[in-house]
């Protein structure tokens, strides 16, 4: 039975990409060892024109007071100014949250230079670093506040169902580059961390609603409380859209999605030194999915057989909570312990119409024998055998095509039964981490973490399944000087389904002034593969059947996909040379990157109803550059340019499908008088699936003061300036534009 979620329809979405040439950057990133002159693509020697004019600044915030500048969090654990870092960061401010009108968080993503966005459908977004296949975006760690969304079950992040709203975001931290050693096996090309907005800075009431074309339909509110020792901030959320209007055949296109969401943020201050921090979060909602699936043996019956639904929908309910404790024992030393339960819960269930003859037990058993040879039997009926058939397989072959024969020339109706993929996955999260400076040029964080995941679906493998992780990590800061930082850090994990693995990272800073900073950095990282490529199971049970067949008023479809197991972690090597620098005086940032990154023990092959051959075959290696500039010209204008040259090659074309070479964003941020705001950004890639994506966004908003409360009306329009299809040709819009409106009241 071909995947509900990837019938014939999307079975057309295997035209592969064309295969890129490449550009030697090995000897940008290792001078000593060959020597090859690179002429950089244009935008990237515009930033590097921009940073030698900017240079004659340097002297003047020559080791001036760091305060001003910005803390990252995500890349080591350990606070860090952005040119100490190991490493690239974008950071998504709040103001950048707000000014880009998303409302959702893949369209925030296309602010990341190197992240490369795609749609399978309208509410199914997938995300990745330079690139690999746009059907299995498995290879990014997510986080919010800490806690994982990453799906260990099938390997993926569920976008549109993470519950927390954009209105709730304080920033989001991206790390542009293999972390495992910070975030364990999964965060292999990279970690978006979501940090939300702390409830002491929430105190009060707010108001949202947003409508628009193609549906959109949302809604935010929340109420923020403190008392002598805490916060808390309760917010309740709903999100509504009606997806792509048509496919590339015309017809309608069921892929709307319908999300609400709770969300309860609590810190409580146990003493000047302790604090305890709680979330609650839960999301209830429905995903439109196209009903693809159409019957493998529709010509036995006579007229065909009409599809026994419109639909197979998924709802979806999503369930965590998490604590921590924060123990700051003294300015040099703290400790934190975490604990987290996350539950996922996805129910797809529809009607589907076969003949009887595809529930046949005989057929079952030919087919998980020998799958070539049975769609030879149906493809020539009345040729011989070939030679090699072994005698069980001839006698379930004369079987089956007996049976088929009596099909015909009985006119049996189709059968119609009810079918599911429902898969529900639970993981226990518990971790304690210990931040320590030895001394006032040398810091150490290490800690330790266990993790458990559970996961159970009759379909996908047969009943349940779990595994249990142990992991170790430590990174070590040594300040050398005033310029020389050198960082080291390694994970040890130990999964009990894949092994063990050790992933190191090494990294040396020059800082030319505490704000400017040149980078080398080598690491390594690994992805264990998901329960679904090492432990498929992959069955159809189809119940409640219109009429018995064989006997049986329930039976298994004939198709069986199983996984071969024994599946090994994929590796990467990656290799940076950067530059981070910040001219306080002109309110300049900027970030230059050059890497090469080789991924190598891939599994790249996909399940579909004819089989599953995993291996750890297959390999990617990308190389190029990345900038990214933003600018603030004084307190009402903000400029912000990202560009990234990405060039990849592999071993599998599957994997060539979601990586444009040249991709970027451009957007200028005003704060006008009056209380009026605009934003206009910019967003372009010259082939995401082998179509290109350029979009032009302008907001407009006009912040109203009534009284102590304030009222805020925005509208944002979005003007696509190509004439493609979006990731796949089946997702289409009717109009080019879209439109929509929102209010917002703070009290």
């Amino acid at each position: 039975m071909v995947d509900a979620t990837s019938g014939v329809a999307k079975c057309c979405r295997d035209a592969l990409a064309k295969p890129f040439g490449s550009v030697n950057m090995r000897a940008l990133l290792f001078p000593m060892i060959e020597v090859v002159p690179l002429r950089p693509p244009l935008p990237f020697s515009l930033a590097l024109l921009a940073l030698a004019t900017a240079l004659p600044a340097v002297g003047e915030d020559l080791f001036a007071d760091s305060e001003s500048v910005p803390q990252i969090l995500t890349a080591t654990r350990l606070k860090q100014s952005p040119a100490a870092v190991p490493g690239s960061v974008t950071l998504i401010d709040r103001q950048l949250i707000e000014a880009s009108g998303a409302r959702s968080i893949p369209e925030l993503m296309r602010l990341v230079p190197g992240m490369m966005v795609g749609y399978l459908s309208g509410n199914e977004g997938k995300i990745n670093y330079h690139g690999s296949s746009v059907s299995e975006a498995r290879r990014m760690q997510v986080l919010i506040d800490g806690r994982s969304v990453y799906r260990a079950g099938l390997a993926t992040v569920d976008w549109v169902d993470i519950p927390v709203a954009l209105e709730d975001i304080d920033r989001i931290e991206v790390f542009r580059g293999p972390n495992t050693v910070s975030y364990g096996a999964n965060a292999l090309m990279g970690v978006i961390n979501i940090i939300t907005r702390s409830p002491s800075e929430s105190i009060g009431t707010r108001l949202k609603v947003t409508r628009g074309e193609r549906g959109v339909n949302d809604w935010y509110a929340s109420q923020g409380f403190n008392w002598q020792d805490g916060d808390m901030r309760l917010s309740l959320s709903g999100l509504q859209d009606d997806g792509f209007d048509h496919d590339d055949e015309g017809n309608a296109y069921r892929d709307g999605t319908r999300a609400n969401r709770f969300n309860l943020s609590t810190t409580h201050r146990l003493d000047p030194q302790q604090t305890l921090d709680w979330q609650l979060a839960a999301k209830e909602g429905t995903n439109q999915r196209p009903y693809n699936y159409e019957p493998v043996f529709d010509d036995l019956i006579p007229g065909g057989i009409t599809p026994g639904d419109n639909n197979s929908d998924v709802v979806a309910r999503d369930y965590a909570g998490s604590m921590r404790w924060t123990f700051d024992m003294d300015p040099r030393h703290s400790l934190y312990v975490q604990g987290a339960v996350q539950h996922w819960d996805r129910e797809q269930e529809w009607v589907a119409c076969d003949a009887a003859l595809a529930f046949s037990p005989q057929l079952a058993e030919l087919w998980s024998l020998n799958p070539v040879l049975t769609k030879r039997v149906f493809r020539f009926p009345t040729r011989p055998l070939p030679a090699g058939t072994t005698t069980t397989e001839a006698a379930l072959a004369q079987q089956v095509l007996q049976q088929m024969q009596e099909q015909v020339a009985t006119q049996q109706p189709a059968v119609c039964g009810d079918v599911n993929q429902n898969i529900r996955e639970t993981r226990y999260d518990f971790e304690l981490q210990d931040t320590y400076s030895l001394t006032d040029s040398l810091r150490l964080l290490s800690g330790v973490g266990y993790r458990r995941e559970e996961v159970e679906s009759d379909t996908y493998f047969g009943g349940e399944l779990n595994n249990d992780i142990l992991r170790t990590f430590g990174h070590l800061e040594w300040t050398i000087d005033q310029h020389w930082i050198l960082q080291g850090g390694a994970m040890l994990e130990n999964d009990r389904n894949s092994g063990e693995s050790l992933t190191p990272r090494i990294a040396l800073n020059y800082l030319i002034t505490p704000s400017h900073g040149l980078r080398a950095v080598y690491s390594e990282a690994v992805r264990t593969p998901d329960m679904a490529e090492n432990n498929l199971d992959l069955r159809y049970l189809v119940s409640n059947l219109s009429q018995p067949v064989y006997g049986q008023s329930s039976a298994y479809y004939f198709s069986r996909v199983a996984g071969s197991g024994g599946l090994q972690e994929e590796h990467m090597r990656s290799r940076e040379l950067g530059y981070n620098g910040l001219f306080a005086n002109l309110g300049l940032s900027i970030d230059l990157k050059l890497f090469h990154e080789d991924v190598s023990d891939m599994i790249s092959e996909a399940f579909t109803s004819d089989g599953y051959t995993p291996s750890n075959d297959n390999s990617m290696s990308f190389e190029g550059a990345e900038t990214q500039i933003d600018w603030r010209l004084g307190a009402r204008d903000r400029l912000r340019l990202t560009y990234a040259y990405v060039d990849q090659t592999g071993t599998e074309e599957r994997d060539l499908r979601l990586s444009a070479r040249n991709s970027g964003s451009a957007a200028w941020i005003r704060e006008w008088p009056r209380d009026w705001s605009s934003s206009v950004i910019y967003y372009g890639a010259d082939a995401l699936n082998e179509r290109r994506f350029e979009r032009l966004d302008l907001r407009l908003a006009k912040r109203i003061h009534l009284g102590s409360a304030q009222l805020q009306i925005a509208g944002v329009l979005q003007q696509r300036l190509d004439d493609e299809a979006l990731t796949w040709k089946e997702n289409l819009y009717d109009d080019r534009q879209q439109f929509y409106l929102s209010a917002e009241l703070d009290f």
